[in-house]
């Protein structure tokens, strides 16, 4: 089982930045997934889903900024971040719907300076 997210980096606030979760799981098509992130002293809140179908939700703070998205033939997750501001920087992480603890990687970290 490995779920390895990649792509985050610094940005200035309004910037962007596309995730990509590369996942060995078995039956990935039929997973709900789910980036998540964990800020600086705070607890991890998830932030976007897709379920096995492609239906989307999304954190009331990431509507319209963010877009979840997946490829079941790459075993591919992203999550293409637009508009970033400061309150954003976390470390982001994916995994399924509902998590499996076996499941969380070392995430990727996003700054985003202001």
């Amino acid at each position: 089982v490995q779920l390895q997210a990649s792509g985050g980096g610094l940005v200035h606030t309004g910037g962007s930045l596309r995730l990509s979760c590369a996942v060995s799981i078995d039956r990935f098509r039929f997973k709900h997934m789910g980036w998540y992130r964990q800020a600086p002293e705070k607890q991890r809140e998830l932030v976007a889903t897709v379920t096995a179908t492609g239906a989307t939700n999304y954190a009331t703070s990431v509507k319209g900024r963010f877009t979840i998205s997946r490829d079941n033939a790459k075993n591919s997750v992203y999550l293409q971040m637009n508009s970033l501001k400061p309150e954003d920087t976390a470390v982001y992480y994916c995994n399924v719907v509902p998590t499996r603890d076996n499941y969380w990687g070392q995430g990727t970290e996003v700054t985003v300076s202001s």
